[in-house]
């Protein structure tokens, strides 16, 4: 990619970003690359990226949150009426304003780049054509364009159980991060196109991984596995927007036995908000009140189950089709 700015199209919404040199969103584009377009006009959302000495570190408004972020560090969120600045001193800064549907992104030269601020940016622009990421893992059912929804925190198993269902005939959409938009009358859900992180007890659970993985393992017991080599093994979905079949809330198995069992609405909502909505020392900001809108019209719009996976993950794939089948 050469110039001085790229588009990305997410699905009803253009992402543009300018920038002096590319290599300044080289985070986006590792996250957006099969999602890049030609120019297409106006973006529905600009991120401005510049490299400079001086960072504004003490920007007006209110203190959201003041503390460390995983792998990123110390940072501060400050809230300015539409304008949310998040800082991490000495490194980089980004403002990101809702209503006029915008972003800048300040970098120092040299310095780390964080994670954190591109994710924000990215669900900004999500948020601006209606759509919210959420952390669930997504597949497509086998024989059919509808996706199931698999939600769990983080350490639960998301990406074993995806993968398991998907050496059963299930297409790969997502295995961390679906976007969802629930404007259509049935919920409709993509998945973010980024490389999954296989865990060594994943590996064990499921050889068929094994000619996609490499010797060496990170301090967490994982490596980052690319789509393309997951292709060689199993089906992985493009970026399309496909209706939710169902919400399932993963949970280990006391017995070891795999089953799928109805959950209540109201526990389906609770658990995918406590993983997905964020409140500050302020309470909700505004995008975090409207995923949380969106995560209601999910869970009353489709079945809500709670998928107990014992020591066979692949046996949830029969019990998944044979539910939803009755669900026709």
């Amino acid at each position: 990619m050469t110039g001085s700015s790229a588009c990305y199209s997410l699905n009803g919404i253009v992402l543009g970003i300018s920038a002096e040199r590319p290599e300044l969103w080289q985070d986006f584009d590792r996250m957006l690359a099969s999602l890049h377009v030609a120019g297409t006009g106006e973006p529905g959302f600009r991120l401005d990226i510049a490299e400079t000495e001086a960072l504004d570190e003490a920007p007006d408004g209110s203190l959201v949150f003041d503390g460390e972020i995983p792998e990123d560090g110390y940072c501060r969120m400050i809230a300015d009426g539409s304008t949310v600045h998040l800082v991490f001193p000495a490194r980089q800064t980004v403002a990101i304003n809702d209503d006029e549907r915008w972003a800048t992104l300040r970098v120092r030269p040299g310095a780390k780049a964080a994670w954190t601020p591109s994710m924000l940016v990215l669900d900004a622009a999500l948020d601006a054509g209606g759509q919210h990421m959420l952390h669930t893992a997504g597949l497509t059912l086998p024989g059919r364009d509808a996706v199931v929804l698999i939600h769990a925190p983080s350490g639960t198993g998301k990406t074993t159980t995806s993968l398991a269902l998907a050496t059963q005939g299930f297409g790969l959409c997502s295995d961390d991060a679906m976007i969802l938009n629930v404007a259509p009358a049935t919920p409709k859900a993509w998945g973010l196109p980024r490389h999954s992180k296989v865990h060594q007890k994943t590996a064990e659970m499921i050889p068929q991984v094994a000619p996609c993985l490499g010797p060496t393992w990170d301090r967490n017991g994982e490596q980052a596995v690319s789509l393309e080599r997951l292709r060689e093994i199993i089906r992985v979905e493009t970026p399309s927007a496909r209706p939710v079949a169902a919400l399932l809330h993963l949970a280990r198995s006391a017995d070891s036995q795999t089953r799928l069992v109805p959950m209540a609405r109201t526990e389906a909502m609770v658990a995918l908000m406590l993983d997905n909505v964020r409140t500050g020392m302020t309470g909700l900001l505004p995008l975090q009140k409207r995923r949380m809108a969106t995560i209601g019209k999910l869970v009353s719009s489709v079945p809500t189950f709670t998928l107990e996976v014992g020591a066979r993950p692949a046996d949830a794939a029969a019990l998944i089709n044979d539910t939803l089948a009755k669900q026709d």
